[in-house]
């Protein structure tokens, strides 16, 4: 989504390099580029503004320190106040816990925002931090919205099958008599409440009615909701692809009903991203969760400071490490990391490990969090087929070739080519390169990080198999990282 706005600031911090000393002169000159590409990227023309000068009045005479070079002492700068700019470093607070329960959650949007599709996400992240929760369908006047979120809610129960089941409270009969009383809403909202309770729920989320436009019968109708169930937040659900309108419509929402925070969607889409760096400038509510994907589960807590570094290209280690530890125990990671250090890992822990990676996200999404990585792999197209072609070749093994991939020869590769529909110098590659990763392992446990780095150039630009059991080998692996993180920005 930010490629356009990255590049030019990797071009600028290009610009820089070599310079003895940050100027006015080549800043402005820098920046220029950078001012364009904010403005394309659809963000507010005052937040550009701002943001441009503020940039330009940190930079301007500032020395250059002996460790740091001109773009690199300007990647500090920029870094820091893109995190002001897109909510600062405040922590976000989640999901606040009340008792007696539930917490009661109104998403309020306009409607094709994705609202109720957001709900059902915003159900399944608190689904798998073991939270109970009930969806309630009160909007009431789009057609089949009740039925929508219904289907939601089983969607969340299939996708995410750990913890307690999400339940959904609707009633279908007045959605059609809907016209009849004005406050039918409300009472839904109350009777749906009133079931979380019974049913001994953390969590109530209200999906109301949303309209095409921002208007005085939709806001009248939320304020009642609003006054009758006093929620402990309201958000608002607004989809990133309609640029400053987003922007506009979150402003609106604020001024009449005081939104806690801001759900953006679509942000995996090609959208250019101003709503995500203008909303909360004009709106003064925070970010607090991005949907990242169509799968009920591509949903994330926003962090200013992970955002600003995807988009100067440093990457985002702490969140990735975090997907890693939702899908791995540590007590996994602990007994593949011997089995890799031993070199004795199988295709049956090549598979479970694959798997793993696919249920983190798309693998491009997944790279892209690495530091350098995302503006390296922008333009290359990566086959997430593949992926299916690699695993039907592993079902096709007998038992004992997964975990003897060396007994794998002619015959049994041309058996397991026409059971997987591949060509037997696609499943010969896979043994052998499979071979290879687990004599690199086996060497880098014993040749400690330098000699590890040297035998992985040994493998070649063929690649390997990535390992979960590295990112996660200590219980604190993401308090580590961030402060690894901290460090860096230190330094700079």
């Amino acid at each position: 989504m930010f490629d356009r706005l990255s590049d030019s600031f990797n071009g600028m911090f290009r610009k820089l390099s070599g310079k003895g000393q940050i100027s006015e002169a080549n800043v402005r000159e820098a920046m220029e580029e950078v001012r364009t590409a904010l403005l394309e990227a659809d963000v507010h023309y005052d937040v550009v503004q701002s943001f441009c000068e503020t940039v330009l009045e940190d930079a301007i005479g500032r020395e250059v320190t002996k460790s740091l070079k001109p773009g690199q002492e300007m990647i500090g700068i920029v870094n820091e106040r893109l995190v002001e700019l897109l909510g600062g470093e405040t922590q976000n607070p989640g999901i606040m816990a009340v008792s007696p329960g539930p917490t009661v959650i109104m998403m309020c949007g306009l409607q094709g925002s994705g609202k109720t599709t957001t709900c059902g996400k915003l159900a399944a992240l608190l689904k798998k931090q073991g939270r109970k929760v009930t969806l309630v369908a009160a909007d009431l006047q789009r057609p089949a919205a009740v039925d929508q979120l219904e289907t939601v809610t089983q969607t969340v129960n299939q996708a995410v099958p750990k913890g307690a089941e999400a339940k959904f409270y609707g009633e279908h009969d007045k959605a059609k008599a809907y016209g009849e009383a004005v406050n039918v809403a409300v009472q839904v909202c109350k009777r749906g409440i009133d079931q979380a309770r019974k049913d001994g729920a953390d969590v109530a989320i209200l999906d109301t009615a949303g309209r095409l436009h921002v208007n005085e019968e939709l806001m009248g109708e939320l304020r009642m909701v609003e006054k009758s169930t006093t929620p402990h937040h309201i958000f608002f659900v607004v989809d990133a692809m309609t640029g400053q309108d987003a922007v506009a419509s979150a402003k609106a929402f604020n001024e009449k009903l005081k939104i806690d925070g801001v759900i953006l969607t679509k942000l995996d889409s090609d959208a250019r991203g101003g709503a995500a760096l203008s909303v909360k400038e004009i709106t003064g509510a925070p970010i607090r969760y991005i949907g990242v994907g169509e799968k009920i589960d591509a949903i994330e807590t926003f962090h200013a400071e992970r955002m600003a570094g995807r988009i100067l290209g440093m990457g985002d280690v702490v969140s990735l490490v975090e997907k890693a530890q939702e899908e791995v125990t540590e007590e996994e990671a602990q007994k593949l990391q011997a089995k890799l250090a031993r070199g004795e890992m199988d295709m049956n822990d090549f598979l479970k490990q694959l798997k793993t990676l696919r249920r983190m996200g798309p693998m491009k999404q997944l790279l892209g969090m690495l530091p350098g990585v995302g503006s390296a792999i922008k333009d290359l197209p990566i086959d997430e087929g593949q992926f299916d072609r690699v695993e039907a070749m592993i079902n096709s093994m007998t038992a004992e070739e997964r975990q003897s991939p060396k007994i794998i020869g002619p015959p049994r590769r041309r058996r397991i080519a026409s059971g997987s529909g591949s060509e037997q110098q696609a499943v010969g590659g896979l043994v052998k390169q499979f071979d290879a990763i687990n004599k690199i392992s086996k060497q880098m446990a014993g040749m400690g990080a330098a000699g590890g780095m040297d035998a992985m150039r040994g493998l070649g630009a063929g690649g390997g198999m990535p390992d979960l059991g590295g990112m996660l080998r200590s219980k604190g692996s993401t308090k580590q990282v961030k402060r690894g993180v901290k460090k860096r920005k230190k330094k700079r």
